[in-house]
């Protein structure tokens, strides 16, 4: 991130309805990474979505057990 801002990083189902919200807070200038378990998920596909005040993006991504 270039700069401290407020970042929320959201996962939905393929039916979009949010499941889990790994993050929501303000964070510091940086690179971050977060690790998504799914463990209480079925395998499928998924939708994860990284938003702040300037950015928002939405990428697929499949769960496999």
């Amino acid at each position: 991130m270039p700069k401290k801002q407020n970042v929320k990083i959201s996962v939905f189902n393929s039916l979009g309805q949010q499941v889990n919200v790994l993050v929501n807070e303000v964070k510091d200038a940086g690179k971050y990474q977060y690790v998504f378990s799914g463990k209480n998920l079925p395998s499928g596909i998924y939708f994860y979505r990284i938003e702040t005040k300037d950015f928002s993006e939405t990428k697929r991504m499949v769960l496999v057990k």
